[in-house]
């Protein structure tokens, strides 16, 4: 289903440094982008891209199956592009489930995937450094796989958009919810910095780790944190 798609990876450090700015980071982009997978959609039935892979995605699933929470437990997905990691949760029985994006083609490629077999997912376009989080409620797990490295690649003022996104986030978990973030820009030591002044680290995920010049990496990040 679909292929990997990897964002522009920054190497940056614990400073205080964004991202290089990157069209993958506008609006713009990702409105071409899923005007091609809708097309792509309705002529072959491919379901289009899955950030950072479909093992990566996986790892998060079957993370949140395996942690204890019930499946009525309220979850949104943010940036939930063609909805993937939404059909696998609700193929696994979970059944309180809304995926949100700015883009209003990648959320009706994800309702035409999905939405005529899962009707316990819901989708909404919402732009999450810019709407009120307050008419989306609380939620026991936030989910993010890649929209927080978007934001960061935002060629305008991406600072002050992440702070918001940090803010909005936090305003939408419930007191003991879970916000599960999965990067490729970002280290888990920037992600924990990062998130730091508004939530604790509850757990890493493993991912795949690599080594180069004697240094051991990750290609990606998948943190879980609890509100402080």
């Amino acid at each position: 289903m679909g292929t990997t798609l990897l964002l522009d990876i920054t190497v940056s450090t614990m400073e205080d440094t964004e991202l290089d700015p990157s069209e993958l980071g506008t609006h713009d982009y990702w409105q071409k982008a899923y005007k091609k997978e809708i097309e792509n959609y309705n002529e072959h039935g491919d379901p289009g891209d899955v950030w950072f892979g479909e093992d990566s995605a996986q790892r998060v699933i079957n993370w949140i199956c395996d942690c204890g929470v019930k499946k009525d437990v309220g979850i949104i997905d943010i940036g939930c592009g063609n909805g993937y990691t939404l059909t696998e949760l609700a193929k696994e029985g979970f059944t309180q489930l809304l995926g949100i994006d700015y883009c209003e083609e990648a959320i009706l490629l994800a309702k035409n995937v999905s939405q005529a077999d899962f009707s316990q997912i819901r989708y909404q376009v919402f732009n999450i450094t810019e709407d009120s989080v307050e008419e989306l409620g609380k939620f026991g797990i936030v989910h993010d796989k890649g929209t927080y490295d978007a934001i960061g690649l935002n060629p305008e003022d991406p600072k002050t958009h992440r702070e918001k996104y940090i803010n909005q986030v936090t305003q939408l978990l419930d007191d003991d919810g879970m916000f599960i973030i999965t990067s490729c820009n970002w280290t888990e030591d920037e992600l924990i910095k990062h998130f730091s002044e508004k939530m604790k680290l509850k757990r890493v995920i493993p991912t795949p780790q690599f080594k180069f010049g004697g240094k051991v990496g990750s290609v990606v990040s998948s943190v879980v944190f609890i509100k402080k």
